[in-house]
């Protein structure tokens, strides 16, 4: 089983109320609140971490190989096209 560790935090008491608010509706404590929302924070952190990994990746131009690969794949289509009875 996990260990939990207690903290301390402080926040304007507009925001507590609403956090109050939320707990109540939602019938959780505000602990379990907390938990919630910092899980959610981190899974749409890493979401938006691997969106950009992947964007990076993505992002470069082709190279000369993919370019002459692009090419001959055009060319072929193409071919196979001429074939088809339309």
């Amino acid at each position: 089983m996990a260990t939990s560790v207690k903290t301390a935090i402080s926040m304007q008491e507009e925001l507590f109320k609403e956090v109050n608010r939320l707990a109540g509706e939602l019938n959780v404590s505000r602990s379990k609140l907390f938990v919630m929302a910092v899980q959610d924070y981190i899974k749409k952190n890493e979401s938006q971490n691997l969106l950009s990994q992947i964007n990076k990746a993505f992002s470069d131009h082709p190279d000369s190989d993919e370019i002459k690969v692009h090419s001959k794949m055009r060319q072929k289509q193409a071919k196979n096209l001429e074939r088809e009875p339309w």
